[in-house]
């Protein structure tokens, strides 16, 4: 891997198509790109068809003139390798390499992402195209890094993906005994005398074996990025050394292993789209925001977001230019080294014409496109935000969240207690919390040193290791404050439930032992003695080395345990048996931050509507405030405003709506005047 990404600037643009216009639409968009002060474009994302028409001839002159206008006009690109869609020649040259779906079903041309990742010819394809661009384009002026594929996800369940899943449980069982263990597959007479009779989790006459289905996601995530450092190594090996990335995609699906796919990558990028238009959409963009600063490791790349809607319900709801402008600058806030979008221009044609743009069908004379004029000269004025603090984190915070994909797939196997609680739903919930609270969050892998968080929350992490179990022993017995929630550590990683009592395999660890989970019918809600308010999930628990915070005060549960703490070593083990309602979790979720000293950015702040973020920079710290509220606040600070120029020393007046970004000596506090 190469150092951390700095562009030298934050960067503006989109994903540009110019093989969907011809050159005068070219000429005109350079020139609307130098207008709104944009600096990059994302190149090639689907134009595999275009730049290979028939296999092995490739069509290139059209990029070659594309890239020649960017270089002289001084704007910078991140260059696609286009596998995500292949052309119909290859699909009807290698039917085989189509995906197939869990029912069985091979699916057709007609659509992106037709492929089967394991696929030898599909492999091969991707290579070839890989190294034709980066023996071609590796050396250009303005290229910023190789955006390798789009939002790689496209599960297959075929013969190609069966061969591959065999081969990747033989290395990591060994034997088919191993294996049989692992998948409990005494249950059901599923037991396999060789790695032969092994298939893809595919539609059956009732529930599939759940620890087959998770090693079966853990195979794809491995495959896929096996497919994406081929296509690295194609571009190495041509001599190019640009940084490389991949785009991941939130919020609604996830078929990779985010921390071993960011170990492969020089900077992490991300597309993110809001599926609320409400007040919970800031919160999402924050969100997406930890989770891909805390990927990368530092700085990251926001590669995609939409400019002018929000998709809910089957409806496109509207994104003012404000909201845009406060959004772009809440992922930058949080670490982003930029603001792209899907698309530059608005397609005319395809499946995705509605799509929004930075130039959308109105042109240039639309509100649309006057905000995206708008955040160029904000994020003109933002150039020194981009440089990078010489040592430490961009973003500090005190607290960590546990996130690992084998949490996200192991909710999705079926037969739990309750099919209505969601991996990802969980974790945004508790995110919120800090979130409305101002308080800072990172997202943390498992085993990571997580010696500098002082509360570290685990929530619905289903499956733990030994080795985990053990990293939160030590982290708790060093000092360490740990909060649990209910559908944590109830199994190991082959998803077999430990015996003895609830939560399994950290019931020493929290001094608890539950009998029974029993869920909530739906829209009942039951309230804990602390005067917190659950709903769907509560336990039959008992404190066996424990301290009681909250009894249940509902039916056959009255007095019994429902959120514990044990003290082990230096630090607690606080245990959560109950979903508590969003306004409860926020409520006891700043309180146990609040006694840790863990406090908000901008005391007060929150609570008017104000977003404020510090972002660390070289020698310098950034706070940024976003004003989603309908009042004018005043913010004193011995600092700058680099949006408007002002100075904050006697107050900086942000109105509702309106955003600034303190340039501040580190460490210097700021305060909300009355």
């Amino acid at each position: 891997m190469s150092g951390p990404f700095a562009p030298g600037g934050l960067l503006l643009g989109g994903d540009w198509s110019p093989e969907q216009w011809d050159p005068a639409t070219w000429d005109e968009d350079v020139e609307l790109l130098r207008e709104v002060r944009a600096n990059t474009v994302s190149l090639g994302i689907f134009s595999w068809s275009t730049l290979e028409p028939e296999e092995g001839r490739f069509e290139t002159a059209w990029l070659d003139e594309v890239l020649d206008r960017l270089d002289g006009a001084g704007i910078g690109y991140f260059l696609s390798t286009p596998t995500a869609s292949p052309p119909p020649w290859f699909s009807l040259a290698h039917p085989d390499a189509l995906p197939v779906r869990p029912d069985g079903v091979r699916l057709t041309h007609g659509s992106r992402d037709t492929y089967a990742v394991s696929a030898p010819a599909y492999r091969e394809a991707s290579r070839r195209i890989a190294r034709l661009l980066g023996e071609r384009y590796g050396d250009r002026p303005g290229l910023r890094g190789w955006h390798l594929h789009n939002e790689y996800g496209t599960l297959d369940h075929g013969p190609h993906a069966a061969r591959a899943f065999r081969a990747w449980l033989r290395a990591r069982y060994g034997t088919i005994e191993a294996l049989n263990r692992a998948w409990c597959t005494a249950f059901w007479s599923q037991g396999y005398s060789s790695f032969a009779e092994v298939e893809p989790p595919r539609a059956t006459q009732y529930l599939p074996n759940p620890s087959q289905a998770i090693d079966f996601r853990r195979f794809s995530s491995d495959e896929m990025r096996a497919a994406l450092r081929e296509q690295r190594e194609e571009i190495r090996a041509a001599g190019s050394q640009a940084p490389v990335t991949t785009n991941y995609m939130l919020p609604t699906w996830n078929h990779l292993e985010q921390w071993s796919w960011a170990d492969e990558l020089d900077v992490v990028s991300l597309d993110h789209y809001l599926d609320t238009a409400g007040p919970d959409a800031e919160a999402h963009v924050a969100y997406g925001s930890d989770l891909a600063r805390s990927w990368s490791g530092g700085p990251w790349v926001l590669m995609e977001q939409n400019a002018t809607g929000i998709k809910v319900d089957g409806r496109t709801l509207a994104k003012s230019p404000e909201r845009m402008l406060r959004h772009s600058l809440g992922y930058i806030a949080r670490g982003s080294q930029s603001s792209l979008f899907f698309q530059w221009r608005q397609s005319t044609g395809g499946a995705e014409q509605w799509h929004g743009a930075l130039v959308p069908h109105a042109g240039r004379d639309s509100r649309a496109f006057r905000g995206v004029r708008r955040l160029g000269e904000v994020l003109e004025s933002l150039a020194p935000v981009a440089a990078l603090p010489e040592e430490g984190p961009l973003v500090e915070a005190e607290v960590g969240l546990l996130w690992h994909a084998d949490g996200w797939w192991a909710l999705e196997t079926p037969d739990l207690p309750s099919a209505q609680l969601r991996y990802g739903e969980e974790q945004r919930a508790t995110h919120r919390s800090f979130h409305r609270a101002g308080i800072p969050t990172d997202f943390v892998r498992p085993l990571a040193d997580v010696s500098r968080y002082r509360l570290l929350v685990l929530t619905c992490q289903y499956p733990l290791s030994d080795a985990e179990v053990t990293w939160l022993e030590e982290y708790v017995e060093g000092g360490g404050h740990l909060v649990v929630t209910y559908l944590s550590g109830l199994a190991d990683e082959h998803l077999h439930v430990a015996t003895g009592g609830y939560p399994g395999r950290l019931r020493e660890l929290l001094g608890v032992r539950g009998e029974e989970i029993l869920p909530l019918p739906a829209r009942e809600v039951v309230t804990l003695d602390d005067g917190t308010v659950a709903e769907e999930w509560t336990e039959l628990l008992a404190a066996t080395d424990a301290e009681v915070l909250a009894r249940y005060t509902h039916a056959d549960l009255a007095g019994l345990p429902a959120i514990t703490r044990a003290r082990r070593g230096a630090g607690t083990a606080t245990y959560v048996s109950a979903r508590w309602t969003q306004e409860s979790r926020d409520t006891w979720l700043r309180a146990a931050a609040q006694e840790l000293g863990i406090g908000p950015t901008l005391p007060g702040a929150a609570e008017r509507g104000l977003e404020a973020v510090r972002r660390r920079g070289h020698g310098v710290d950034h706070l940024f405030l976003l004003h989603h509220g309908d009042r004018t606040v005043r913010v004193q600070a011995e600092g700058t405003d680099l949006v408007s120029g002002a100075a904050a020393a006697q107050g900086l007046a942000v109105p509702a709506g309106g955003v600034a970004v303190l340039s501040l000596p580190p460490g210097t506090a700021a305060r909300l005047l009355p």
